[in-house]
Protein backbone atom coordinates (compact mmCIF):
# COMPACT_ATOMS: atom_id res chain seq x y z
CA UNK A 1 0.00 0.00 0.00
CA UNK A 2 2.90 2.26 1.08
CA UNK A 3 4.32 1.68 -3.04
CA UNK A 4 0.89 3.36 -4.52
CA UNK A 5 0.94 6.27 -2.50
CA UNK A 6 4.53 6.84 -3.06
CA UNK A 7 4.06 6.24 -7.29
CA UNK A 8 0.49 8.38 -7.05
CA UNK A 9 2.98 11.39 -6.13
CA UNK A 10 5.76 10.78 -8.38
CA UNK A 11 3.01 12.26 -11.31
CA UNK A 12 2.06 15.22 -9.34
CA UNK A 13 5.35 16.29 -8.38
CA UNK A 14 5.96 16.25 -12.42
CA UNK A 15 3.09 18.00 -13.51
CA UNK A 16 3.66 20.80 -10.24
CA UNK A 17 7.30 20.92 -12.40
CA UNK A 18 5.72 21.39 -15.70
CA UNK A 19 3.59 23.77 -14.62
CA UNK A 20 6.08 26.21 -12.56
CA UNK A 21 7.71 26.34 -15.55
CA UNK A 22 5.16 27.10 -17.95
CA UNK A 23 4.21 29.73 -15.86
CA UNK A 24 8.20 31.06 -15.44
CA UNK A 25 7.84 31.18 -19.30
CA UNK A 26 4.60 33.04 -19.99
CA UNK A 27 5.44 35.42 -17.09
CA UNK A 28 9.16 36.23 -18.88
CA UNK A 29 7.13 36.61 -22.30
CA UNK A 30 4.64 39.06 -20.71
CA UNK A 31 7.27 40.92 -19.15
CA UNK A 32 9.01 41.15 -22.25
CA UNK A 33 5.86 42.29 -24.29
CA UNK A 34 5.96 45.01 -22.08
CA UNK A 35 8.90 45.95 -21.94
CA UNK A 36 8.84 46.57 -25.60
CA UNK A 37 5.44 48.38 -25.36
CA UNK A 38 7.05 50.96 -22.73
CA UNK A 39 10.09 51.60 -25.10
CA UNK A 40 7.75 52.05 -28.05
CA UNK A 41 5.13 54.19 -26.30
CA UNK A 42 8.34 56.60 -24.87
CA UNK A 43 10.21 56.77 -28.21
CA UNK A 44 7.28 56.60 -30.84
CA UNK A 45 9.39 56.20 -33.38
CA UNK A 46 8.74 57.50 -36.93
CA UNK A 47 9.67 56.60 -40.25
CA UNK A 48 12.48 59.16 -41.96
CA UNK A 49 11.41 61.48 -44.49
CA UNK A 50 13.24 61.84 -47.92
CA UNK A 51 12.85 64.09 -51.24
CA UNK A 52 15.47 65.10 -54.01
CA UNK A 53 15.27 68.64 -53.49
CA UNK A 54 17.22 69.80 -56.30
CA UNK A 55 18.84 67.93 -59.27
CA UNK A 56 21.00 69.53 -62.22
CA UNK A 57 22.98 68.04 -65.18
CA UNK A 58 25.94 69.91 -67.31
CA UNK A 59 28.87 69.06 -69.02
CA UNK A 60 26.68 66.43 -71.40
CA UNK A 61 28.08 65.04 -74.01
CA UNK A 62 27.00 61.96 -76.19
CA UNK A 63 29.25 60.95 -78.64
CA UNK A 64 30.02 57.43 -79.88
CA UNK A 65 27.30 55.53 -76.98
CA UNK A 66 30.28 57.41 -74.48
CA UNK A 67 28.76 59.25 -72.73
CA UNK A 68 30.56 62.36 -70.56
CA UNK A 69 28.41 64.51 -67.71
CA UNK A 70 28.41 65.83 -64.12
CA UNK A 71 24.99 65.59 -62.11
CA UNK A 72 24.38 67.61 -58.67
CA UNK A 73 21.92 66.18 -56.48
CA UNK A 74 20.58 67.54 -53.02
CA UNK A 75 18.74 64.93 -51.21
CA UNK A 76 16.87 66.25 -48.08
CA UNK A 77 16.97 63.82 -45.01
CA UNK A 78 14.16 64.77 -42.40
CA UNK A 79 14.33 63.38 -38.64
CA UNK A 80 11.02 63.69 -37.28
CA UNK A 81 11.72 61.76 -34.40
CA UNK A 82 11.96 63.29 -30.56
CA UNK A 83 14.07 61.16 -28.95
CA UNK A 84 16.09 59.26 -31.89
CA UNK A 85 19.25 60.70 -33.49
CA UNK A 86 21.23 59.58 -36.27
CA UNK A 87 24.30 58.51 -37.34
CA UNK A 88 25.30 58.49 -41.20
CA UNK A 89 28.33 56.55 -40.64
CA UNK A 90 28.94 55.95 -44.40
CA UNK A 91 26.60 56.80 -47.85
CA UNK A 92 27.19 56.27 -51.28
CA UNK A 93 24.95 57.37 -53.85
CA UNK A 94 24.47 56.22 -57.66
CA UNK A 95 22.30 57.94 -60.24
CA UNK A 96 21.33 55.34 -62.99
CA UNK A 97 19.18 55.53 -66.47
CA UNK A 98 17.50 52.58 -68.15
CA UNK A 99 19.07 49.88 -65.39
CA UNK A 100 22.15 51.20 -66.54
CA UNK A 101 24.58 53.05 -63.74
CA UNK A 102 25.89 56.42 -65.22
CA UNK A 103 27.94 57.43 -62.02
CA UNK A 104 28.58 56.25 -58.33
CA UNK A 105 30.24 58.82 -55.23
CA UNK A 106 30.44 58.70 -51.63
CA UNK A 107 29.48 61.26 -49.37
CA UNK A 108 30.70 62.60 -46.83
CA UNK A 109 29.44 60.74 -43.05
CA UNK A 110 27.76 62.95 -40.36
CA UNK A 111 25.18 62.81 -37.60
CA UNK A 112 21.66 64.08 -37.91
CA UNK A 113 19.83 65.15 -34.42
CA UNK A 114 16.21 64.45 -33.88
CA UNK A 115 13.76 66.90 -35.30
CA UNK A 116 16.44 67.99 -37.88
CA UNK A 117 16.47 68.84 -41.48
CA UNK A 118 19.81 68.05 -43.28
CA UNK A 119 20.44 68.84 -47.04
CA UNK A 120 22.83 66.26 -48.37
CA UNK A 121 24.89 66.89 -51.80
CA UNK A 122 25.88 64.82 -54.22
CA UNK A 123 28.19 65.53 -57.42
CA UNK A 124 28.18 62.40 -59.21
CA UNK A 125 30.95 62.71 -62.54
CA UNK A 126 30.60 60.18 -65.46
CA UNK A 127 33.97 59.87 -67.68
CA UNK A 128 34.28 58.22 -70.91
CA UNK A 129 31.21 55.66 -69.78
CA UNK A 130 30.48 53.14 -72.82
CA UNK A 131 26.93 52.68 -72.90
CA UNK A 132 24.92 49.86 -75.14
CA UNK A 133 23.70 51.28 -78.44
CA UNK A 134 20.11 50.94 -77.78
CA UNK A 135 20.30 53.22 -74.38
CA UNK A 136 22.46 55.49 -75.93
CA UNK A 137 19.96 56.07 -78.64
CA UNK A 138 17.48 56.39 -75.93
CA UNK A 139 19.12 58.64 -74.17
CA UNK A 140 20.17 60.77 -77.17
CA UNK A 141 16.22 61.11 -77.70
CA UNK A 142 15.28 62.50 -74.77
CA UNK A 143 18.86 65.03 -74.71
CA UNK A 144 16.66 66.02 -78.04
CA UNK A 145 13.35 66.77 -75.94
CA UNK A 146 14.87 69.09 -73.53
CA UNK A 147 15.15 66.80 -70.56
CA UNK A 148 16.00 63.33 -69.03
CA UNK A 149 14.53 60.92 -66.78
CA UNK A 150 17.48 59.24 -64.28
CA UNK A 151 16.99 57.01 -60.87
CA UNK A 152 19.21 58.43 -57.72
CA UNK A 153 19.85 55.88 -55.38
CA UNK A 154 21.93 56.19 -52.00
CA UNK A 155 22.72 52.96 -49.39
CA UNK A 156 24.01 53.90 -46.36
CA UNK A 157 25.26 52.64 -43.44
CA UNK A 158 23.06 54.17 -40.65
CA UNK A 159 23.53 53.89 -36.86
CA UNK A 160 20.71 54.88 -34.15
CA UNK A 161 21.00 57.18 -30.64
CA UNK A 162 18.86 57.14 -27.98
CA UNK A 163 20.13 58.77 -25.16
CA UNK A 164 23.56 57.13 -24.77
CA UNK A 165 22.50 53.90 -26.51
CA UNK A 166 23.84 53.36 -29.73
CA UNK A 167 22.64 50.67 -32.10
CA UNK A 168 24.48 48.34 -34.48
CA UNK A 169 24.88 49.47 -37.54
CA UNK A 170 22.06 48.99 -40.21
CA UNK A 171 21.62 49.43 -44.29
CA UNK A 172 19.21 52.15 -45.50
CA UNK A 173 18.46 52.42 -48.98
CA UNK A 174 16.47 55.73 -50.59
CA UNK A 175 15.56 55.59 -54.17
CA UNK A 176 14.47 58.91 -55.75
CA UNK A 177 12.42 57.25 -58.85
CA UNK A 178 11.82 58.91 -62.24
CA UNK A 179 13.74 62.30 -61.89
CA UNK A 180 13.62 64.82 -64.32
CA UNK A 181 16.23 66.87 -65.52
CA UNK A 182 15.86 69.74 -67.14
CA UNK A 183 18.91 71.04 -70.39
CA UNK A 184 17.33 74.47 -70.25
CA UNK A 185 18.37 77.07 -67.28
CA UNK A 186 15.31 78.62 -67.11
CA UNK A 187 13.26 75.63 -66.37
CA UNK A 188 12.31 74.80 -62.39
CA UNK A 189 13.45 71.47 -60.71
CA UNK A 190 10.17 69.94 -59.51
CA UNK A 191 11.09 68.40 -55.87
CA UNK A 192 10.79 64.21 -55.97
CA UNK A 193 9.60 61.90 -52.77
CA UNK A 194 12.12 58.98 -51.83
CA UNK A 195 11.06 55.79 -50.29
CA UNK A 196 13.15 54.45 -48.20
CA UNK A 197 13.93 50.95 -46.44
CA UNK A 198 15.80 50.21 -43.60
Amino acid sequence: MANTTSEAQQPAKRFNLVRCVATCLLALIVIFGLAVLITWLVLRPKKFVYSLENGSVQNFNLTNNHLNATFDFVLKAYNPNRRISFYYDYIESAVTYEDQTLAFNTIDPFFQPHRNVTRVESKLVVQNLAMAPSTSKDLRIEKASGEIDVDVHFKARIRFKVGKWKSDHRTLQIVCSSVTLHFAWYKHFDKVPCEAEL
